[in-house]
Protein backbone atom coordinates (compact mmCIF):
# COMPACT_ATOMS: atom_id res chain seq x y z
CA UNK A 1 0.00 0.00 0.00
CA UNK A 2 1.14 3.38 -0.74
CA UNK A 3 1.94 4.57 2.96
CA UNK A 4 4.57 7.02 1.59
CA UNK A 5 2.67 8.94 -0.63
CA UNK A 6 -0.22 9.14 1.67
CA UNK A 7 2.04 10.47 4.39
CA UNK A 8 3.86 13.12 2.02
CA UNK A 9 0.56 14.18 1.06
CA UNK A 10 -0.83 14.83 4.61
CA UNK A 11 2.76 16.50 5.49
CA UNK A 12 2.36 18.70 2.39
CA UNK A 13 -1.50 19.98 3.93
CA UNK A 14 -0.11 20.62 7.27
CA UNK A 15 -2.20 17.82 8.72
CA UNK A 16 0.36 14.90 8.99
CA UNK A 17 0.53 14.03 12.71
CA UNK A 18 3.46 12.51 14.89
CA UNK A 19 3.78 11.68 18.48
CA UNK A 20 5.56 14.11 20.46
CA UNK A 21 8.57 13.22 22.37
CA UNK A 22 7.15 13.76 25.75
CA UNK A 23 9.49 13.02 28.74
CA UNK A 24 6.83 13.54 31.72
CA UNK A 25 3.80 15.50 32.69
CA UNK A 26 4.31 17.01 35.83
CA UNK A 27 0.76 19.04 35.98
CA UNK A 28 1.39 22.38 34.88
CA UNK A 29 4.75 21.87 33.04
CA UNK A 30 5.88 19.25 30.77
CA UNK A 31 9.29 18.07 29.65
CA UNK A 32 10.09 17.06 26.05
CA UNK A 33 13.98 16.70 25.76
CA UNK A 34 15.19 17.73 28.72
CA UNK A 35 13.41 21.47 28.57
CA UNK A 36 10.54 22.14 30.45
CA UNK A 37 7.48 23.77 28.96
CA UNK A 38 4.27 25.18 30.40
CA UNK A 39 1.78 22.93 29.45
CA UNK A 40 -1.62 24.48 28.08
CA UNK A 41 -2.55 21.03 26.20
CA UNK A 42 -3.44 18.80 28.34
CA UNK A 43 -6.84 18.67 29.82
CA UNK A 44 -5.88 18.25 33.68
CA UNK A 45 -8.63 20.58 34.99
CA UNK A 46 -8.40 20.84 38.18
CA UNK A 47 -4.58 19.62 38.47
CA UNK A 48 -5.17 16.13 40.18
CA UNK A 49 -3.22 14.23 38.44
CA UNK A 50 -0.04 15.08 40.81
CA UNK A 51 -2.31 14.81 44.04
CA UNK A 52 -1.24 12.90 46.69
CA UNK A 53 -4.50 11.81 47.81
CA UNK A 54 -4.75 9.61 44.30
CA UNK A 55 -1.23 8.67 44.41
CA UNK A 56 -1.62 7.18 47.92
CA UNK A 57 -4.58 5.76 47.22
CA UNK A 58 -3.03 3.92 44.16
CA UNK A 59 0.06 3.14 45.89
CA UNK A 60 -2.04 1.23 48.48
CA UNK A 61 -4.31 -0.80 46.14
CA UNK A 62 -1.01 -2.13 43.60
CA UNK A 63 0.19 -3.60 47.60
CA UNK A 64 -3.38 -5.01 48.65
CA UNK A 65 -4.95 -5.93 44.99
CA UNK A 66 -1.41 -6.20 43.04
CA UNK A 67 -1.43 -4.22 39.63
CA UNK A 68 -3.28 -6.01 37.29
CA UNK A 69 -7.57 -6.51 37.38
CA UNK A 70 -6.20 -9.96 35.66
CA UNK A 71 -9.52 -11.10 33.87
CA UNK A 72 -12.60 -9.64 32.22
CA UNK A 73 -15.14 -7.76 34.98
CA UNK A 74 -17.85 -10.80 34.60
CA UNK A 75 -15.23 -13.86 35.15
CA UNK A 76 -13.11 -12.26 38.49
CA UNK A 77 -12.03 -8.79 37.23
CA UNK A 78 -14.60 -6.67 39.12
CA UNK A 79 -13.22 -6.79 42.60
CA UNK A 80 -14.19 -4.82 46.39
CA UNK A 81 -12.48 -1.43 44.72
CA UNK A 82 -14.75 -1.21 41.69
CA UNK A 83 -18.11 -2.58 43.43
CA UNK A 84 -16.96 0.83 46.25
CA UNK A 85 -15.80 2.82 43.32
CA UNK A 86 -19.20 2.43 41.10
CA UNK A 87 -21.22 2.78 44.14
CA UNK A 88 -20.00 6.08 45.35
CA UNK A 89 -20.06 7.72 41.78
CA UNK A 90 -23.60 6.61 41.43
CA UNK A 91 -24.47 8.19 44.20
CA UNK A 92 -22.52 11.18 43.70
CA UNK A 93 -24.01 11.53 40.30
CA UNK A 94 -27.57 10.68 41.39
CA UNK A 95 -27.60 7.56 39.44
CA UNK A 96 -29.02 3.97 40.05
CA UNK A 97 -25.95 2.59 38.63
CA UNK A 98 -22.70 3.22 37.07
CA UNK A 99 -20.38 0.57 34.95
CA UNK A 100 -16.17 1.42 34.54
CA UNK A 101 -15.00 1.40 31.01
CA UNK A 102 -11.41 1.62 30.06
CA UNK A 103 -11.99 4.92 27.75
CA UNK A 104 -14.75 7.34 26.80
CA UNK A 105 -13.93 6.02 23.50
CA UNK A 106 -14.36 2.47 24.03
CA UNK A 107 -17.88 3.24 26.64
CA UNK A 108 -19.49 5.30 23.60
CA UNK A 109 -18.53 2.70 21.03
CA UNK A 110 -20.15 -0.19 23.55
CA UNK A 111 -23.10 1.79 24.08
CA UNK A 112 -24.25 2.92 20.96
CA UNK A 113 -23.40 -0.34 18.95
CA UNK A 114 -25.05 -2.22 21.83
CA UNK A 115 -28.26 -0.22 22.10
CA UNK A 116 -29.34 0.51 18.72
CA UNK A 117 -30.82 -1.76 15.96
CA UNK A 118 -31.48 -0.99 12.09
CA UNK A 119 -35.06 -0.02 12.92
CA UNK A 120 -33.56 2.86 15.71
CA UNK A 121 -32.81 6.50 14.84
CA UNK A 122 -29.42 8.33 15.90
CA UNK A 123 -29.77 11.80 16.26
CA UNK A 124 -26.07 13.76 17.13
CA UNK A 125 -24.95 16.97 17.05
CA UNK A 126 -22.41 17.91 14.23
CA UNK A 127 -19.55 18.59 16.61
CA UNK A 128 -19.95 15.41 18.94
CA UNK A 129 -16.70 13.80 19.24
CA UNK A 130 -15.12 11.05 17.41
CA UNK A 131 -15.88 8.10 19.26
CA UNK A 132 -19.80 9.33 19.35
CA UNK A 133 -19.74 9.88 14.97
CA UNK A 134 -17.71 6.69 14.21
CA UNK A 135 -20.17 4.67 16.78
CA UNK A 136 -22.95 5.66 14.71
CA UNK A 137 -21.24 4.97 11.55
CA UNK A 138 -20.89 1.37 13.30
CA UNK A 139 -24.10 0.47 14.24
CA UNK A 140 -26.99 -0.36 12.52
CA UNK A 141 -29.09 2.40 13.33
CA UNK A 142 -29.91 5.58 10.77
CA UNK A 143 -27.97 8.10 12.16
CA UNK A 144 -28.61 11.97 11.09
CA UNK A 145 -26.62 14.75 12.31
CA UNK A 146 -28.17 18.32 13.51
CA UNK A 147 -26.34 21.71 13.31
CA UNK A 148 -24.43 22.33 16.75
CA UNK A 149 -26.42 23.52 18.85
CA UNK A 150 -29.27 23.98 16.47
CA UNK A 151 -32.57 22.54 18.82
CA UNK A 152 -35.07 24.33 16.05
CA UNK A 153 -33.35 21.78 13.55
CA UNK A 154 -33.51 18.65 15.66
CA UNK A 155 -37.00 19.47 16.40
CA UNK A 156 -37.82 19.04 12.68
CA UNK A 157 -36.31 16.01 12.45
CA UNK A 158 -37.15 13.91 15.58
CA UNK A 159 -39.76 11.18 15.53
CA UNK A 160 -41.39 9.52 18.06
CA UNK A 161 -40.22 7.21 20.28
CA UNK A 162 -37.68 5.72 17.57
CA UNK A 163 -34.29 5.93 19.12
CA UNK A 164 -31.17 8.34 20.86
CA UNK A 165 -30.40 12.02 20.53
CA UNK A 166 -26.59 12.30 22.01
CA UNK A 167 -24.99 15.30 22.15
CA UNK A 168 -21.71 16.67 25.03
CA UNK A 169 -21.86 18.33 27.78
CA UNK A 170 -18.85 21.07 27.21
CA UNK A 171 -17.63 20.35 23.35
CA UNK A 172 -13.53 19.29 23.18
CA UNK A 173 -12.73 21.61 20.51
CA UNK A 174 -15.04 24.46 21.00
CA UNK A 175 -15.32 24.58 24.23
CA UNK A 176 -18.76 25.72 24.71
CA UNK A 177 -21.98 23.87 26.49
CA UNK A 178 -24.49 21.84 24.80
CA UNK A 179 -29.08 23.22 25.33
CA UNK A 180 -29.52 20.57 28.13
CA UNK A 181 -33.01 22.16 28.96
CA UNK A 182 -33.42 22.40 24.83
CA UNK A 183 -32.36 18.66 24.87
CA UNK A 184 -34.15 17.34 27.88
CA UNK A 185 -37.51 18.72 26.58
CA UNK A 186 -37.56 17.72 23.21
CA UNK A 187 -36.78 14.16 24.40
CA UNK A 188 -39.56 14.26 26.42
CA UNK A 189 -42.05 15.70 24.16
CA UNK A 190 -41.08 12.87 21.30
CA UNK A 191 -40.39 10.17 24.10
CA UNK A 192 -37.17 9.63 22.53
CA UNK A 193 -34.06 8.27 24.68
CA UNK A 194 -31.37 11.15 25.74
CA UNK A 195 -27.44 10.57 25.96
CA UNK A 196 -25.00 12.75 27.43
CA UNK A 197 -21.25 12.60 27.10
CA UNK A 198 -19.49 14.79 29.74
CA UNK A 199 -16.20 14.03 29.76
CA UNK A 200 -14.91 17.91 29.98
CA UNK A 201 -18.19 18.92 32.42
CA UNK A 202 -17.22 16.44 34.78
CA UNK A 203 -15.73 17.71 38.04
CA UNK A 204 -15.25 21.13 36.91
CA UNK A 205 -18.94 22.79 36.17
CA UNK A 206 -21.89 22.29 38.62
CA UNK A 207 -22.91 21.85 42.07
CA UNK A 208 -19.98 19.73 43.86
CA UNK A 209 -18.85 18.66 40.50
CA UNK A 210 -21.15 17.17 38.96
CA UNK A 211 -21.08 18.39 35.99
CA UNK A 212 -23.19 19.89 32.91
CA UNK A 213 -26.45 19.16 33.98
CA UNK A 214 -25.96 20.31 37.52
CA UNK A 215 -24.52 23.85 35.86
CA UNK A 216 -27.47 24.49 33.89
CA UNK A 217 -30.40 23.00 36.18
CA UNK A 218 -31.25 19.77 34.57
CA UNK A 219 -32.33 17.09 36.78
CA UNK A 220 -30.43 14.18 36.21
CA UNK A 221 -33.32 11.70 35.55
CA UNK A 222 -34.31 13.99 32.56
CA UNK A 223 -31.27 12.15 30.67
CA UNK A 224 -31.56 8.59 30.30
CA UNK A 225 -27.83 8.06 29.80
CA UNK A 226 -24.83 9.56 31.15
CA UNK A 227 -20.89 8.86 29.74
CA UNK A 228 -17.92 10.72 31.43
CA UNK A 229 -14.65 10.10 31.64
CA UNK A 230 -12.01 10.10 34.93
CA UNK A 231 -8.90 11.33 32.38
CA UNK A 232 -9.62 14.99 32.26
CA UNK A 233 -11.03 16.88 35.92
CA UNK A 234 -10.34 13.95 38.23
CA UNK A 235 -6.88 13.38 36.77
CA UNK A 236 -6.66 10.15 35.80
CA UNK A 237 -8.02 7.44 33.18
CA UNK A 238 -11.04 5.80 32.13
CA UNK A 239 -14.85 6.22 31.51
CA UNK A 240 -18.65 5.02 32.95
CA UNK A 241 -21.75 4.62 31.69
CA UNK A 242 -24.69 5.63 34.00
CA UNK A 243 -28.16 4.96 34.19
CA UNK A 244 -31.16 2.89 34.99
CA UNK A 245 -30.00 -0.60 36.52
CA UNK A 246 -31.65 -2.32 33.72
CA UNK A 247 -29.88 -0.31 31.63
CA UNK A 248 -26.44 -1.31 33.48
CA UNK A 249 -27.33 -4.88 33.45
CA UNK A 250 -28.26 -5.09 29.60
CA UNK A 251 -25.10 -3.82 28.79
CA UNK A 252 -23.34 -6.10 31.38
CA UNK A 253 -24.68 -8.66 28.90
CA UNK A 254 -24.29 -7.87 25.66
CA UNK A 255 -21.83 -4.56 25.23
CA UNK A 256 -19.18 -6.62 23.85
CA UNK A 257 -16.16 -4.04 24.25
CA UNK A 258 -16.97 -4.53 28.53
CA UNK A 259 -17.72 -8.34 28.50
CA UNK A 260 -14.79 -9.09 26.56
CA UNK A 261 -11.98 -6.74 28.23
CA UNK A 262 -9.24 -6.94 31.31
CA UNK A 263 -11.13 -4.44 34.07
CA UNK A 264 -9.77 -1.43 35.21
CA UNK A 265 -6.11 -2.41 37.45
CA UNK A 266 -7.26 -1.85 40.46
CA UNK A 267 -4.81 1.04 41.39
CA UNK A 268 -6.36 2.67 38.63
CA UNK A 269 -9.85 2.24 40.50
CA UNK A 270 -8.58 3.39 43.81
CA UNK A 271 -6.77 6.65 42.33
CA UNK A 272 -10.56 7.38 40.49
CA UNK A 273 -12.40 6.50 44.03
CA UNK A 274 -9.97 9.42 45.92
CA UNK A 275 -10.73 11.67 42.91
CA UNK A 276 -14.34 11.14 43.29
CA UNK A 277 -14.18 11.76 46.81
CA UNK A 278 -11.62 14.97 46.56
CA UNK A 279 -13.64 16.80 43.89
CA UNK A 280 -16.50 16.77 45.28
CA UNK A 281 -15.27 19.19 47.90
CA UNK A 282 -13.23 21.03 45.68
CA UNK A 283 -14.96 24.66 45.17
CA UNK A 284 -10.87 26.27 45.79
CA UNK A 285 -10.03 24.42 42.49
CA UNK A 286 -13.18 25.42 40.43
CA UNK A 287 -12.84 28.84 41.41
CA UNK A 288 -9.12 29.07 40.84
CA UNK A 289 -10.35 27.37 37.41
CA UNK A 290 -12.72 30.27 36.87
CA UNK A 291 -10.53 32.76 38.04
CA UNK A 292 -7.91 31.86 35.34
CA UNK A 293 -10.08 31.63 32.78
CA UNK A 294 -11.26 35.18 33.46
CA UNK A 295 -7.50 36.31 33.54
CA UNK A 296 -6.58 34.79 30.02
CA UNK A 297 -10.30 36.26 28.24
CA UNK A 298 -9.65 39.14 30.05
CA UNK A 299 -6.22 39.42 28.52
CA UNK A 300 -7.16 37.52 24.90
CA UNK A 301 -9.62 40.11 23.98
CA UNK A 302 -8.07 42.46 21.45
CA UNK A 303 -5.86 39.51 20.17
CA UNK A 304 -5.39 39.49 16.15
CA UNK A 305 -7.09 35.85 15.97
CA UNK A 306 -10.95 34.86 16.97
CA UNK A 307 -11.21 33.52 20.30
CA UNK A 308 -14.47 31.47 20.61
CA UNK A 309 -16.83 32.21 23.12
CA UNK A 310 -16.25 29.58 25.91
CA UNK A 311 -16.55 29.90 29.37
CA UNK A 312 -14.80 26.85 30.32
CA UNK A 313 -11.43 25.43 30.49
CA UNK A 314 -11.41 24.83 26.73
CA UNK A 315 -10.50 28.38 25.23
CA UNK A 316 -9.98 27.99 21.50
CA UNK A 317 -8.16 30.38 19.36
CA UNK A 318 -9.37 30.37 15.41
CA UNK A 319 -6.45 30.17 13.05
CA UNK A 320 -7.85 29.11 10.05
CA UNK A 321 -4.82 27.84 7.75
CA UNK A 322 -2.94 24.67 8.37
CA UNK A 323 0.26 25.49 8.16
CA UNK A 324 -0.20 28.94 9.70
CA UNK A 325 -1.59 27.21 13.08
CA UNK A 326 1.38 24.99 13.51
CA UNK A 327 4.19 28.08 12.50
CA UNK A 328 2.41 29.52 15.60
CA UNK A 329 2.17 26.83 17.77
CA UNK A 330 6.18 26.11 17.05
CA UNK A 331 6.68 29.86 17.48
CA UNK A 332 5.13 29.33 21.26
CA UNK A 333 7.05 26.25 21.89
CA UNK A 334 9.96 28.17 21.56
CA UNK A 335 9.27 30.36 24.09
CA UNK A 336 8.58 27.59 26.48
CA UNK A 337 5.08 27.11 26.20
CA UNK A 338 3.30 23.95 24.72
CA UNK A 339 0.07 24.43 23.02
CA UNK A 340 -2.20 21.65 20.82
CA UNK A 341 -2.12 22.97 17.07
CA UNK A 342 -5.53 21.14 16.23
CA UNK A 343 -6.14 20.72 12.34
CA UNK A 344 -8.61 18.84 10.00
CA UNK A 345 -10.05 16.09 10.76
CA UNK A 346 -10.51 16.78 14.27
CA UNK A 347 -11.81 20.30 13.30
CA UNK A 348 -13.52 21.44 9.74
CA UNK A 349 -11.57 23.05 7.18
CA UNK A 350 -10.45 26.48 7.66
CA UNK A 351 -10.91 26.36 11.26
CA UNK A 352 -7.49 25.16 12.56
CA UNK A 353 -6.68 26.27 16.13
CA UNK A 354 -4.54 26.47 18.75
CA UNK A 355 -6.67 24.71 21.46
CA UNK A 356 -5.70 26.26 24.94
CA UNK A 357 -6.54 24.22 28.27
CA UNK A 358 -6.17 25.81 31.14
CA UNK A 359 -5.92 24.49 34.56
CA UNK A 360 -6.53 25.51 38.32
CA UNK A 361 -2.62 24.62 39.00
CA UNK A 362 -2.20 27.29 36.29
CA UNK A 363 -0.85 30.73 38.22
CA UNK A 364 -1.66 34.13 37.10
CA UNK A 365 1.81 34.48 36.38
CA UNK A 366 1.66 31.09 33.72
CA UNK A 367 -1.45 33.33 31.78
CA UNK A 368 0.26 36.42 31.75
CA UNK A 369 3.44 34.60 30.39
CA UNK A 370 0.82 32.88 27.60
CA UNK A 371 -0.39 36.27 27.19
CA UNK A 372 2.73 37.92 26.26
CA UNK A 373 3.60 35.31 24.09
CA UNK A 374 0.35 35.15 21.92
CA UNK A 375 0.87 39.14 21.82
Amino acid sequence: MPFNLCLAEREEAGLRRRLPAIDKVTGRQLVSQGKTFLNFAGNDYLGLSQAPELIKAADAAAREFGVGAVASPLVVGHQAIHRQLESELAEWLGLDAVMLFSSGFSANQALIKTLLSKEHTLWQDRLNHASLQEAGLLSPAKMQRFGHNDMAALAARLKDKSGLIVSEGVFSMDGDQGNWQGLSGLAEQTRNWLMIDDAHGLGVLGKQGRGTLSEQGVAATKVHIHMGTFGKALGVSGAFIGGSQALIDYLHNHARSYVYSTHLPPPQAAAILAAVRLVQGADDKREQLQARIKQFRDGAAHLPLTLMPSDTAIQPLIVGDEQATLGLAQRLRERGLWVGAIRPPTVPKGSSRLRLTLSAAHTQADINALLAALQ
